[in-house]
């Protein structure tokens, strides 16, 4: 049975990842437009490579409207000593950089989520291009992956470090024990809505160690959430062995996503008002939050009350909703996994 070798990559690198030093270039991957016959997206890398060691990948901005980790990986680029170095981090401080661009979600090209269009095509759009590209050149290189994420403008969270539930517990404890080392003010066992596409998932696949975060959101960036994932990335590094020292650990308080019990959507438009803040405990039937018929008042509002006990971890941004959307998120307090 004759096999067709997978088509080569359009994505070109200015940056050498075999060589030491630090090397700041661009991913560049060609789109041709109406403002530009030959015109590239060209996406931000830094490699800063010194010694033998492991390989550390860290990305931010695979949802264009999430700003911890652009914050902390333009600084981090900037700043990594790489004498301090033993191995190679490689930077990539806005994956889906048409959508950072444009303060979106998904890319203003093609609609594409970067985080649903993985492992790619190297003949897709030019979202799928950029996940093939991470999958098939970027990933391998790597022995530990952070993917940093927020709410974006429609979420806001409590600030935690993350891994998945996994069938290889080997694996799977190799990714807690990086959580652990990250030492967000919450660490997370978490549950995804619909894990096919993710980078999260190429990632497991591959057996890497895999860290993701969800540190605030509303559409911004905090000088307390970035702070976290400036100290998280170093703790990480340290862990990895590619930075010297041990990781500077803070408390942590341990959540867990138990089923999709957790997740509570509206069911109608309106004026979103929640009755508790993030953080806060709940017991199952009480009220998290009130949605109000906006064309008119004299209408009672809707309720929609917890369905298990735990604390809020995550609320609709901004003040309206619509049906459809995710209104809450509750998180169980458990014990270290």
């Amino acid at each position: 049975m004759l096999t067709t070798a997978p088509r080569p990559s359009p994505i070109t690198p200015t940056v050498d990842f075999d060589a030491k030093g630090v090397q700041h270039g661009h991913l560049r991957l060609p789109y041709s437009r109406d403002d530009s016959a030959w015109g590239s997206v060209m996406i931000p890398i830094c490699v800063i490579a010194n010694g033998d060691g492991p390989t550390a990948l860290l990305t931010g901005a695979n949802h264009g409207d999430e700003y911890e980790g652009p914050a902390a990986l333009f600084e981090l680029a900037q700043t990594l000593d790489p004498s301090q170095v033993q191995g190679r981090v490689v930077i990539v401080p806005a994956l889906n950089y048409p959508a950072f661009r444009a303060g979106t979600r998904t890319s203003p090209i093609d609609r594409g989520n970067l985080n649903r269009s993985f492992p790619g095509r190297p003949d897709g759009s030019v979202t799928e291009k950029i996940a093939d590209y991470v999958t098939r050149h970027l990933i391998p290189l790597a022995d530990i992956v952070l993917d940093f994420h927020s709410g974006g403008k429609t979420l806001d969270f409590l600030p935690y470090a993350a891994a998945h539930d996994l069938p290889d517990k080997d694996h799977e404890a190799r990714c807690f024990r990086a959580v652990t080392a990250f030492s967000a003010p919450y660490s997370m066992k978490m549950l995804e809505i619909d894990a096919v596409g993710m980078l999260d998932t190429t990632v497991e696949e591959m057996g890497k160690v895999f860290v993701t975060t969800e540190l605030g959101g509303a559409g911004t960036a905090s000088a307390r959430s970035i702070e976290i994932a400036r100290r998280g990335t170093r703790n990480l590094l340290r862990h990895a062995r590619i930075l010297s020292g041990e990781p500077e650990l803070q408390p942590t308080r341990w959540l867990d996503m138990p089923s999709a019990d957790c997740f509570t959507f509206a069911e109608d438009d309106g004026l979103v008002a929640f009755a508790c803040n993030l953080g806060d405990p709940v017991r199952s039937g009480d009220t998290i939050a009130r949605v109000y018929p906006v064309g008119r008042t004299g209408i009672a509002p809707v309720s929609y009350a917890a369905t298990m006990d735990g604390v809020l971890a995550a609320r609709h941004v901004p003040g309206l909703i619509k049906a459809g959307d995710c209104l809450s998120v509750i998180a169980t307090i458990t014990e270290q996994p």
